[in-house]
């Protein structure tokens, strides 16, 4: 698989999202863990996950467990694979998302994921998403902490605007890495932060790139067309969109099937000639 650049870190230009495996409908371990498994071996080195993405208040963190035990128990060397997880939404329980982003509570955060992912530093840690109750510098002022003091290797945020990502990477030092905002063919809003994280060489992750759990399995139209005159699914055309929006960009489909999976890694050898482009959104 075809590679791009994390901060100094070379992944799989796909990512897997590791959301749909511990959130409502999530299927069994044994599933999970094959559809981790099935990525590996599709040649995918990065692997995102949040210390959010599970059902019942008692299971925070229920995802990157999974991810952990999904990495000890692959048979090959997982040594090149890279763990972005997040801090500061929370789940109460009772289905909602909430938000903090307390320098005191994100710092806590990340104690408790690196105990989770069994890892001296977390790859790349993510600041989940704002929290309008605490000044955003002091926010990402924590994330600064966390890399200066080695809990992480590198530092992200997500669901950002310009304002936001120019601010995060004045703070960290211009060690802003990564930006991981929605972004689809149905959801275009975060074009500006995409355009800025291509001026600015952070990577951006799309999260939902298919346009969501429900909406990935009827992906249609102009993708539909583009699919059969290639024979492949029109999620893999709209991955390969996505790889040709720009060179920092890096989708990071969630899955819960192997199969699933499987199939969007395929999507960087999915060369789209100009012709395609025109006509897709």
């Amino acid at each position: 698989m075809q590679s791009r650049r994390i901060g100094d870190v070379q992944v799989s230009a796909i990512g897997l999202g590791g959301m749909p495996m511990s959130i409502e409908g999530r299927p069994d371990e044994e599933r999970s863990i094959r559809t981790v498994h099935a990525a590996l071996d599709a040649g995918i080195t990065l692997i995102d996950t949040a210390d959010a993405y599970h059902i019942g208040a008692d299971e925070v963190g229920h995802n990157e467990s999974l991810i952990a035990r999904a990495l000890a128990s692959y048979g090959g060397d997982t040594s090149d694979v890279l763990v972005a997880t997040k801090g500061g939404h929370l789940r109460p329980g009772d289905g909602s998302w909430t938000l903090n982003s307390s320098p005191d509570y994100l710092k806590q955060a990340c104690e408790e994921s690196l105990k989770r992912l069994g890892v001296d530093a977390i790859g790349l840690y993510q600041h989940h998403r704002p929290d309008p109750r605490v000044p955003y510098a002091d926010s990402i002022g924590a994330i600064r902490d966390l890399l200066d003091a080695g809990k992480i290797r590198m530092a992200g945020i997500s669901n950002a605007n310009p304002e936001q990502i120019r601010e995060a990477r004045e703070i960290l030092g211009g060690r802003l890495v990564s930006v991981q905002n929605q972004f689809s063919p149905a959801f275009r809003s975060s074009e500006p932060e995409l355009e800025l994280c291509t001026e600015l060489g952070i990577a951006f992750l799309p999260w939902s790139p298919l346009g969501g759990i429900q909406a990935a399995g009827s992906l249609g139209g102009a993708f539909a067309q583009v699919a059969e005159k290639y024979g492949v699914s029109p999620q893999r055309v709209c991955l390969a969109w996505h790889l040709a929006k720009s060179p920092v960009s890096i989708p990071i489909p969630g899955a819960s099937r192997p199969e699933t999976i499987t199939d969007s890694s395929a999507a960087d050898t999915l060369e789209l000639t100009a012709d395609d482009l025109a006509v897709l959104p």
